[in-house]
């Protein structure tokens, strides 16, 4: 009935959410609903979580069930269809870790991206070299060239999101640390420093440099993505990576505090302008 994948869809999450408001306004319990499919009521649950893939047949059962018009049901089967459908990223399934799968999705869904990062650029803003220097000197135990290039070429076409004519608000606030460790020599450097300069041209960009002068912040315990949806199903949502994987967290308190953590350190940190003007100048050096 079901297939387990290494991460959902975002559609594949909404329309879970949608499955489980009209069970609920049908009042019917998962115990009554896996009952019409004759199957565990865990299974109801996988299915409104998105953990297992929504086969056709089944959800025109549980839509009749639920009382939903036929015209309805067409709807939804027709967004079932299309939220099944792989999405581009996993062409890069042989590379791409599943925790972070789920990462790309909701990346590419987000109306507004805000993150914090202490360490490298984040991986929409790299420069193609910049981030091969990344991978070559960070990738441990993973550093077959072939291997290597995929992981480029995948962060590359993620970039393709900042030219879409419904591109998504990007705010970074970046440590210092990041323009002074040098990654890839002068010349990578002086190339990533002209992206970031590039990028804050852009209207929905906004760049922020946390200097060493401004003193400790709040964010200094790690990076994090901070991810805002225009589906009203989709809450806002937090990404915080570790070594060998990641956590998403979507309670209200979490969200709420890392939400605190950015907008204090946007107060802190140095002004847009600022930092471009902080950008040139690192330029000038290189």
């Amino acid at each position: 009935m079901s297939e387990p994948r290494s991460a959902p869809t975002v559609g594949q999450v909404v329309l879970g959410k949608r499955l489980q408001d009209l069970r609920e306004r049908a009042g019917l319990k998962r115990e009554e609903a896996a009952r019409v499919l004759r199957v565990a009521a865990g299974t109801i649950r996988r299915m409104e979580t998105a953990e297992v893939s929504l086969k056709i047949p089944y959800v025109q059962l549980l839509l009749n069930a639920y009382g939903i018009t036929d015209d309805e049901a067409r709807g939804f089967i027709e967004l079932t269809e299309e939220a099944n459908k792989p999405g581009w990223w996993q062409r890069f399934h042989d590379v791409l870790p599943g925790w972070f799968s789920m990462y790309v999705s909701l990346e590419g869904a987000a109306g507004l991206i805000r993150a914090y990062e202490p360490h490298f650029v984040p991986g929409l803003l790299q420069t193609e070299d910049y981030a091969r220097a990344i991978m070559l000197g960070g990738a441990v135990g993973q550093t077959d060239t072939a291997d290597i290039e995929r992981h480029v070429a995948l962060r590359m076409e993620r970039q393709s999101l900042l030219t879409r004519p419904d591109a998504p608000r990007l705010w970074v606030i970046m440590d210092e640390t990041v323009l002074r460790r040098p990654v890839g020599g002068p010349g990578v450097m002086r190339a990533q420093v002209e992206r970031l300069i590039d990028a804050t041209e852009l209207p929905h960009v906004t760049l922020q440099i946390a200097e060493f002068a401004s003193g400790h912040h709040p964010g200094t315990y790690g990076p994090f993505v901070l991810f805002r949806f225009v589906v009203p199903e989709l809450p806002d949502m937090v990404y915080s990576e570790y070594l060998t994987g990641a956590v998403y967290l979507d309670a209200r308190t979490e969200v709420a505090s890392h939400l605190e953590v950015l907008d204090r350190m946007a107060a802190q940190a140095a002004t847009a302008q600022r930092t471009k003007e902080i950008l040139k100048d690192l330029r000038k050096e290189l």
